[in-house]
């Protein structure tokens, strides 16, 4: 086997292991994760795959890896650096209880992102729905489809896709004091920071810092539900924009 490993590429250490590191390493260009390696790909699109954009940890091999581990899933699974317009990173509205307060899908009709678009075999599409909460009618996320030209995804070689599945918060997303949804700064650490510093009731709950929130988070499923309710509590919650692309989409 080819390729170089994850430590070798700076990828290793899962969020789900170490929270303050979400949402984890992405890796610099398009690859073929397989078990602790990056191969290079063949090809970037693969109609007997499922495609889903990637806003936070599931970009992250590490993640994907230790996902798909725990569960017995040892497919390599395809990861296509993609030009995204139509969906930006915002922050949910919920506590995970892995420790973190992940990143999820914002409408952006006008934003240009970089993503990676990760191509799921029906098994690896289950781990990763599972873990996302997605099957259960109380799960914090839904598979929605988001059709092109709502969402243009655009591949390294011009390829254009006719849409991508994205998993949307059904807390919706926390907005950035003027209603739109705020965008995830992509390190941990300072969010936290930010959430604490706005909020003593968050801080009687979780701590004082982001190592206290996440160690107490971990360790306390009705704590993380006490702070997904404090969020709209305290009204700092706001729509994706996605919502109408994951009504009844739970079970594609």
């Amino acid at each position: 086997m080819t390729g170089r490993t994850l430590e070798e590429l700076g990828l290793a250490g899962a969020p789900s292991e170490h929270p303050l590191f979400y949402p984890g390493a992405w890796p610099a260009d398009s690859g073929l994760l397989h078990g602790d390696r990056m191969l290079p790909l063949d090809r970037l699109v693969y109609d007997d795959r499922v495609p889903v954009i990637a806003v936070g940890s599931n970009a992250s091999p590490a993640q994907l890896r230790h996902k798909m581990t725990e569960c017995g899933i040892s497919s390599p699974l395809p990861m296509v650096r993609a030009r995204v317009r139509g969906v930006d990173t915002g922050v949910s509205a919920h506590v995970s209880r892995l420790g973190y307060v992940s990143a999820s899908p914002v409408k952006y009709p006008s934003g240009l992102r970089e993503l990676f678009v990760i191509w799921l075999d029906p098994w690896q599409l289950a781990v990763i729905d599972a873990s996302e909460g997605a099957p259960l009618p109380d799960g914090n996320f839904r598979r929605a489809w988001l059709p092109a030209p709502d969402v243009h995804i655009e591949l390294a070689d011009g390829q254009v896709l006719p849409g991508a599945y994205a998993y949307v918060n059904r807390h919706g997303v926390l907005h950035n004091g003027a209603r739109a949804p705020r965008r995830h700064p992509g390190d941990q650490h300072t969010l936290i920071t930010e959430l604490l510093v706005a909020s003593a009731p968050l801080r009687e709950l979780f701590g004082l810092t982001p190592e206290e929130f996440c160690a107490r988070a971990r360790v306390d499923v009705a704590l993380c539900a006490r702070g997904t309710r404090l969020f709209a509590e305290q009204k700092w919650v706001t729509a994706s924009g996605l919502e109408p692309y994951a009504a009844g989409s739970a079970d594609e």
